[in-house]
């Protein structure tokens, strides 16, 4: 932001749309907590995007500065994503203004509105310069107006176009019989929210599922895209495997880390299920959670973050349906149609393990995550001995 910009922005009222504050406080969970609670009114609010400025009284709008105050945008952004349902998009500035460092919080308009506090469920807005509860037929026009949007689709802030894999791109459109060209990039890409253009500044990012799919250095933007697993066999390494990429990647390099790290009899198949389901279904919203695989003898346990849906609603054993986007886009360019196969799930991990022991489901609600865990290898050599 320049100075002159910030200038106009400073000589305006607090709103719906602009908050002063002299100081946050970002050590104590108090302040962390009234951090998000403003920022997700702000991103509530009619008005395009949002701005908080920190280092000046609200009300004088005397310039302080924010000198002594350590803050980073990597900071505020795990203080904001960690607390509101779904990740608010926003990025952190430092200007320069009357001889004094000001912190600019920009909150972008993204499409996925209401916001809420995971902590309490509770959805806010702006009404002046006051953050309030939303009403109800506030949330429901929101809600409405948001309804066929995906979460997968809402933009990564700093992320550029240019984080996008070439031939994963022409993968896909090739699938829809497209051919993606220097004439129609931009179009084909924005119209399938690979990409989304901020209307103020004109700035295109890449969309949350545009660089989970499509991205095979996505890290840099969403690093809570990962597998771990961890081999606690006695014999083996004891570091970590870390899994990052493109989710095809993953799924690719999950599979031969498996077989690499478990016995030939052992149903890998099975652990594989589990790990690409967790991939393609996991909440991807979460950005303090990862999937983890823990190999032992006793047990090998996949964790994925969100819950599974209850018996009422998945009869059939089949994972919420969340992230439809991504699952369309991984089977328009997998070329081993895994995602199609006939028999999967849980079902399918139940009868690979049927003549060697139970395999376990849980959900834990405490965590938000859903656990399967396999018989160990011990339970193989039982078998075989």
């Amino acid at each position: 932001m320049d100075s002159k910009r910030l200038s106009n922005l400073i000589k305006r009222p607090e709103g719906p749309k602009l908050d002063f504050k002299l100081i946050i406080d970002v050590e104590i969970e108090s302040g962390r907590k009234e951090l998000a609670k403003d920022v997700c009114a702000i991103a509530n609010s009619k008005g395009g995007r949002g701005y908080i400025i920190i280092g000046i009284e609200d009300k004088t709008k005397k310039v302080v500065g924010i000198d002594g105050l350590q803050i980073t945008e990597e900071q505020i952004q795990q203080i904001v994503t960690s607390r509101t349902d779904p990740p608010i998009p926003i990025s952190l500035e430092f200007v320069e203004y009357s001889g004094k460092t000001l912190g600019i919080i920009n909150i972008y308009d993204g499409p996925h509105k209401p916001y809420q506090i995971r902590e309490t469920g509770a959805f806010y807005v702006r009404r002046g310069s006051t953050t309030d509860t939303m009403r109800k037929q506030e949330i429901i026009e929101a809600l409405q107006d948001s309804l066929n949007l995906n979460v997968e689709t809402f933009p990564v802030v700093n992320s550029t176009p240019s984080a996008l894999d070439e031939g994963l791109l022409r993968a896909y459109f090739d699938s829809k019989g497209l051919e993606l060209n220097d004439e129609n990039r931009l179009e084909l890409l924005e119209s399938a929210s690979i990409i989304h253009l901020d209307k103020e500044s004109g700035t295109l990012m890449a969309t949350l599922g545009g660089l989970l799919v499509f991205s095979k250095n996505n890290s840099l933007y969403i690093p809570h895209n990962m597998i771990r697993i961890v081999n606690k066999i006695e014999g083996k390494s004891v570091d970590d495997i870390i899994i990052q990429g493109d989710l095809l990647g993953m799924i690719d390099k999950s599979e031969e880390v498996l077989r690499q790290s478990l016995p030939e009899d052992y149903p890998v198949e099975a652990i594989h299920e589990a790990v690409m389901n967790a991939i393609i279904y996991r909440d991807y919203t979460d950005y303090t959670k990862e999937i983890t695989v823990t190999i032992d003898s006793n047990s090998v346990t996949v964790v994925n973050p969100g819950l599974f849906a209850d018996s009422k609603s998945a009869p059939n054993n089949s994972y919420r349906k969340r992230n439809m986007w991504i699952y369309e886009k991984i089977v328009a360019i997998d070329p081993k149609d895994r995602m199609l196969l006939s028999e999967k799930g849980i079902s399918r991990m139940k009868k690979l393990f049927k003549n060697i022991g139970r395999v376990i489901f849980v959900n834990n609600f405490a965590e938000d995550s859903f656990k399967v865990i396999f018989p160990g290898i011990s339970r193989i050599k039982h078998k075989r001995g």
